[in-house]
């Protein structure tokens, strides 16, 4: 609240008759309570963003299991990742099939997965197997994407694995890597 104060400054009687100088003061105790509540209101009302994560099963690294299936290099689809948000895909082995540039998104990779899948469920009757192997050149948000369009496609047999030489020379060969 404010306040005006009338006292005069000097307590002497005599000499010149000087103007009384009014000095103001302000109160701010309202006010930072007031801040302190709002304060306090605003945090306890916003909602803090909830961090989104998938889970990804990763193996032990010290157990040693030799009770691995062996599976038709026919319903397994290679994903390479390469540089420059460009990736390529092959269905079966390395050097059996030509590999096709394809970039990420709904008309790149989710289409592929889609028809690919499709075509793999049609001949075989069993579901199809992705490898997805990232190289040096390629970044993190490219592994992301591509374990977003695995979720968004519904492909549930998927593997992280290591690049292979000869897959970083196909890279190599059509200007991905």
């Amino acid at each position: 609240m404010a306040e005006l104060d009338t006292s005069s400054g000097g307590g002497k009687k005599g000499g010149k008759v000087r103007s009384k100088k009014a000095s103001t003061r302000v109160d701010l105790t309202a006010m930072v309570d007031l801040a302190f509540l709002l304060i306090t209101f605003f945090m306890l009302t916003t909602t803090l963003s909830k961090p989104k994560a998938m889970d990804v099963i990763m193996p032990d690294k010290d157990e040693k299991t030799h009770d691995q299936e062996a599976m038709a290099a026919s319903r397994s689809m290679t994903i390479l990742l390469g540089s420059n948000n460009k990736l390529e895909w092959f269905i079966g082995e390395p050097g059996k099939s030509q590999p096709t540039t394809e970039g990420y998104g709904k008309d790149g990779l989710r289409k592929t997965l889609i028809e690919k899948g499709k075509e793999i469920q049609a001949s075989t009757g069993k579901f199809m197997f992705v490898l997805i192997k990232p190289s040096d050149k390629s970044n993190y948000k490219n592994l992301v994407d591509v374990l977003d369009e695995m979720k968004i496609t519904n492909v549930t047999s998927y593997a992280i694995v290591d690049i292979l030489p000869s897959e970083i020379d196909l890279l190599k060969r059509d200007g991905n890597y």
